[in-house]
């Protein structure tokens, strides 16, 4: 476990990056692939537009959630905020930044943003898989110390190894990749051909995500907290909890668990409100 894959004089390629590069890569091809089944009034040129304004909104977003909690240590350090090799991008930040840019660009297209959204999640939980492969290579996103034969034990220079020298951890990251990848499997595999209403695939995705980050947060180390009452409590249990019940209401409020009657109207733009009833 290394995280540069080469290096040749000045030119460093690092697994962090090329877990991104090939999770976009491969999230945009399934993205176009499902926009196109749904028949969205996007072109080619539209999809990389979209794909242009949300990436480095959600990776500015991401960025910074994970700042804001580690303020003590990066008030003193600014400089440190630019170094995205080093890990440090917290989900959640990422998630909320890249809704705004979807919610922008589908108002300047005039395309149904829950339209937009269903067709992204899918893509987004894979993305979020093949990104851990990052984290495992990194030593980031790294577990409490474990007597379990599964255990992992980092580079003395990860920042796994730094925490717990000499230690098995939990390999929290794995655990994460394979719980994200069975949500995939379900929003992917079963509920995105069922013809549930615009929005049901991505409550789906924050419920389901929600629930296996609550999991896998039990074994993390390296954890952002919050005090609610004087109690610390892991912010992303607050997140999912957040998630789960604002989510849960959604579904059932807009009733998107049942299928989604023909359009008279093309597919996906704004002027073409489903029928509620």
């Amino acid at each position: 476990m290394h995280p540069v894959l080469v290096k040749v004089g000045p030119i460093i390629i690092r697994y962090y990056g090329l877990m991104y590069v090939i999770a976009i890569s491969l999230g945009f091809f399934l993205f176009s692939r499902e926009a196109r089944r749904r028949r969205l009034p996007l072109s080619t040129e539209d999809q990389f537009d979209l794909l242009l304004w949300v990436i480095p909104v959600a990776l500015i977003g991401a960025r910074l959630y994970y700042v804001a909690f580690q303020w003590g240590y990066y008030g003193r350090h600014l400089v440190d905020i630019v170094k995205l090799w080093q890990g440090g991008l917290a989900i959640h930040g990422g998630v909320i930044g890249g809704v705004l840019a979807t919610l922008v660009y589908s108002r300047v297209k005039r395309v149904r943003f829950w339209a937009i959204t269903d067709s992204l999640c899918p893509s987004l939980i894979l993305g979020q898989a093949i990104g851990r492969i990052g984290n495992l290579t990194n030593g980031d996103a790294f577990g409490l110390p474990t007597t379990l034969p599964w255990g992992l034990r980092f580079p003395s220079e990860s920042p796994a190894g730094q925490a717990f020298p000499g230690q098995a951890t939990h390999p929290s990251m794995i655990y994460e990749m394979l719980l994200n990848l069975m949500v995939f499997a379900f929003l992917w595999g079963w509920a995105r051909k069922r013809g549930f209403r615009d929005g049901f695939i991505t409550a789906m995705y924050f419920i389901l995500y929600a629930l296996a980050r609550s999991l896998v947060s039990f074994t993390r180390a390296d954890s952002l907290w919050l005090k609610i009452g004087g109690t610390p409590v892991r912010a992303a249990h607050v997140a999912s909890a957040l998630s789960i019940l604002g989510f849960g209401v959604f579904i059932l409020w807009g009733r998107l668990y049942r299928r989604d009657p023909p359009r008279s109207s093309p597919p996906g733009r704004i002027d073409a409100p489903a029928d509620r009833s």
